[in-house]
């Protein structure tokens, strides 16, 4: 096989609401954070412990205003997409680097008492 796979299934909950950045052109792209959470027992003392790792989540156009408009912080949601790292320099001149999740598809798991509970882009097709 001489291909390359570059993709990512999240589910958890946001962290915040969307927030949204127009361009225009018309595009727009939507960012929040999404928290997953890993549980086991130490051995050593039988607490419970929990681990949380957050996420940059990036959405586009459609997608993103449809998650602007629905996800609210504390939400539960699947994400598929894709990593994506940037690099900048601070202010200093050092390198540094984020990771995004840029987002494909989308379904909300959190129930919603308007009987909206559960939506997505309804394609394969990135926003």
């Amino acid at each position: 096989m001489s291909g390359t796979l570059n993709k990512v299934m999240l589910i958890g909950h946001t962290g915040d609401d969307v927030k949204m950045h127009y361009f225009e052109g018309g595009g727009s792209i939507g960012r929040f954070p999404l928290a997953t959470n890993e549980s086991y027992t130490n051995r050593t003392t039988g607490e419970k412990v929990t681990n949380t790792e957050w996420h940059n989540i990036i959405v586009k156009n459609k997608g993103a205003e449809i998650c602007e408009k629905y996800l609210k912080k504390g939400d539960m949601v699947y994400i598929e997409g894709r990593l994506k790292t940037r690099k900048w320099q601070d202010d200093e001149g050092k390198d540094r680097y984020n990771t995004e999740i840029h987002c494909s598809e989308f379904n909300f798991l959190s129930p919603k008492g308007d009987g909206n509970n559960a939506a997505s882009n309804g394609s394969n097709e990135p926003f």
